[in-house]
Formats: C-alpha cells, sequence, structure tokens
C-alpha cells in the first residue's frame, strides 16, 4: 500500500520531519529581512502623471510595465491599500521583486502587511525561492503562513528537489496530511516520484506508481516517464524500455520528452544502433526529434569517433530548422580535424557559415579557428603551385 510505503521510516540520515525543526533550520539560515529605507516613499506620486482613476486591475498593470522594481514597490505603497491590498496588484508586485531577486524588500513586506496575503503571491516567492537557490526559505515561508493550499505545497516540494534536498521533500510530503492537512494530488506525486529517482531509488517510485490508485489518483504520462527516466539513470534500459512500453499499452502517445530520454540511455551506454531505432521509432509514430535529442546523438557520435555520422546528422538538424550550440558545432569539427579530414571540415564549417549558423551565435573555439585557418592556408598554397 502506499500508505505503508511513506509512512515507513525513511533510510539512514532521514530524521521524522519536524514543522518545528525545520523551522527553526530554516530561520536560521535565512538572514532576517532588511527594513526597506524610509525615503523609498513619498507624498508626491512616484510617477507623473499619477493616475486619477485606479482599480486593483490597473494598479497590477502598472505595476509589471515598470522596468525599476523599487518604482513598482514605490507605487504600491502610494496607492490606496484597499487597492494595493487585493490581490491583484500584490501578485504583481511578488512578481516584479521575486524576478528581480529582492527578497529582503518582500520579507519586510510580509511583516508590514496588516493581514497574511492570499495563497498566489506566495506560491510566487516559493517558487523564486527555489529558483534562487534557497529550499530552506522557502520551508520557512511555506510553515509561517499555514494553512496553505495544494499550489504551495507543489511549489514547495519542487523548491526542495531543485536544490537536491530530496530526503526533506520526501518528509514533507509524508506529513503533508497529517501536518498540513493536504491530500496529494499527481502533480505531488510526480515531485515525489522525481526526489525518489534522483537518490536512486527507483524501485520505491515504481511501488508509488503502482499504488497512486489507492489514493484515487491515476499516473500520467509524466509519472511514468520519470520512473523511465529513473531506469536510465541506472543504466538499466531493459526496465526503461519495459516502461515505455506500458506508457504505450495504455493507448498514450509518447512525447519528445520520453523518446529522448531513451536516446541519452543508450547513447550513455555506446548503445548507438539502440538509440538510432528509437529515434526511427519517433518518427514513425509522428514525433519530430528537437535539438536536444539531436544534441545527444551527435555527442555520443563525436566520443564514438564516427565523424561521418555525426555531420549526417549535424547537416540533418539544420535542415530541420534547429541551431546547434557552438560546444556542438566545435565537437564535429574538431573531431574531423583529429581525424585527418580537415577539408571536410572547412566544408563543413563553410556550409554552416552560409546557414547563417554564425550569426546564430554557432562559434568555433580557438583551436578550432587555428585548424581552420591552417588548412585554409594550405589548400591555397596547394592550389597556386597547381596553377603554375
Amino acid at each position: 500500500m502506499l500508505h505503508s510505503i511513506l509512512s515507513s521510516p525513511p533510510r539512514r540520515h532521514l530524521h521524522p520531519f519536524s514543522t518545528a525543526a525545520a523551522a527553526a533550520i530554516a530561520a536560521n539560515s535565512v538572514p532576517a529581512a532588511a527594513s526597506l529605507p524610509s525615503s523609498s516613499f513619498t507624498i508626491q506620486p512616484p510617477i507623473h502623471p499619477w493616475p486619477r482613476r485606479l482599480t486593483p486591475h490597473n494598479l497590477a498593470s502598472l505595476i509589471s510595465r515598470q522596468h525599476d522594481p523599487n518604482l513598482s514597490l514605490q507605487i504600491f505603497h502610494h496607492a490606496h491599500p484597499s487597492l494595493s491590498h487585493a490581490l491583484q496588484p500584490l501578485h504583481a508586485l511578488f512578481l516584479k521583486l521575486s524576478r528581480a531577486r529582492l527578497f529582503s524588500h518582500l520579507e519586510s513586506l510580509l511583516t508590514r502587511l496588516p493581514t497574511p496575503p492570499p495563497e498566489p503571491p506566495l506560491t510566487t516567492l516559493i517558487r523564486a525561492y527555489g529558483v534562487a537557490g534557497k529550499p530552506l526559505s522557502a520551508l520557512r515561508l511555506f510553515l509561517k503562513f499555514q494553512p496553505l493550499g495544494l499550489s504551495s505545497l507543489n511549489a514547495l516540494l519542487n523548491a526542495l528537489v531543485q536544490n537536491k534536498r530530496h530526503r526533506l521533500a520526501h518528509s514533507v510530503f509524508k506529513s503533508s496530511t497529517e501536518k498540513f492537512g493536504l491530500v496529494p494530488n499527481v502533480v505531488s506525486c510526480n515531485i515525489l516520484l522525481k526526489a525518489l529517482c534522483k537518490r536512486n531509488e527507483v524501485d520505491v517510485a515504481v511501488r508509488v506508481l503502482d499504488e497512486m490508485s489507492l489514493m484515487g489518483l491515476v499516473p500520467n504520462v509524466v509519472s511514468y516517464t520519470t520512473v523511465l527516466g529513473g531506469f536510465v539513470l541506472r543504466g538499466d534500459m531493459e526496465s526503461a524500455m519495459r516502461v515505455f512500453g506500458e506508457i504505450l499499452d495504455k493507448g498514450w502517445m509518447p512525447d519528445v520528452t520520453s523518446y529522448t530520454v531513451l536516446v541519452s540511455g543508450f547513447c550513455r551506454l555506446g548503445k548507438l544502433v539502440d538509440a538510432i531505432r528509437v529515434m526511427d521509432l519517433m518518427e514513425e509514430n509522428g514525433v519530430q526529434p528537437n535539438e536536444v535529442t539531436y544534441g545527444v546523438m551527435i555527442e555520443a557520435y563525436c566520443k564514438g569517433r564516427k565523424p561521418g555520422e555525426a555531420v549526417n546528422l549535424l547537416e540533418d538538424m539544420v535542415t530541420k530548422g534547429f541551431v546547434p550550440s557552438s560546444v556542438l558545432c566545435c565537437k564535429v569539427v574538431d573531431l574531423l580535424c583529429e581525424e585527418g579530414s580537415v577539408e571536410r571540415a572547412c566544408e563543413v564549417w563553410r556550409g554552416q557559415v552560409r546557414k547563417g549558423m554564425v550569426k546564430s551565435g554557432c562559434l568555433p573555439n580557438k583551436s578550432t579557428y587555428s585548424i581552420l585557418v591552417d588548412e585554409i592556408l594550405f589548400l591555397k598554397e596547394r592550389k597556386r603551385k597547381l596553377t603554375r
């Protein structure tokens, strides 16, 4: 049963989840919010002309349009509290300040608000903490403003997994119903599956996947693709293909991510023929490879010292409208040069120039430039001697 899996004692180093302990850890790890300078707020309107008639929607738009987040904050404070404390402008300000990573401003603002903010702005801040590498700040915020809903729980779980706090994410998930009164949904379970797979506990992830139905949840393509990726990371391609077959048996259409994960797994093991078969299967099922799929396959050809195949796939990639990265182009050109096919390397590079790849940021490194220039000079000298 899923309940027994999630309620069983975690592996070593995983301590029982305690909101008090976690709050203390989080509080000690984040510096106290700096107070906003009083000079930030003036009696005069921060912008001119100040709108004669403001609604929450108009105020939110005004806050969002500013390039300077400090000006957005001044606009928020200048507006009447009945407007500025409405959901739309408050959420707009949280988005603006969190994207600018002005967390001290936001933390100070939270202490000034007369009532706790609604959930959407808090969820935005939890996500921003995750992106900024502040998972314990996200946890502290979540614990401080209870009760919150599933969107905030999922944002917290994702922030923890993003920052490799997989054990803590597992602990929060297991405690979600008892401590917070929240029943996890499919999104919550998918985040847990990701955490388990990152910890190489794929067998536990499979049991969770199999028993989600006991919670009244139906796993989706993301659920299965996550477990598939866990087997790929382990190097167990047989199990990965079995999960892939289950996706097909359920009548679902695997997306490009599912196929690319399989391609990368076979490439990592040096099984390039199997990787190409997966790419062929993609196209048969009407799923086109993307730049990530091409990149994985081309890098594998370069690693396997197969310059001809790498060039063919690079040209196919460009023909399909994808722009290879500078690193990828250089790997192909470098391999050709190392294999003694410098003239072919020059042809490939000239082809990329003609197709506008240089303008798109596909540039060789200094070593590649040096080899190409030397070869071009050599070819010119040889041509000059032949025409004497």
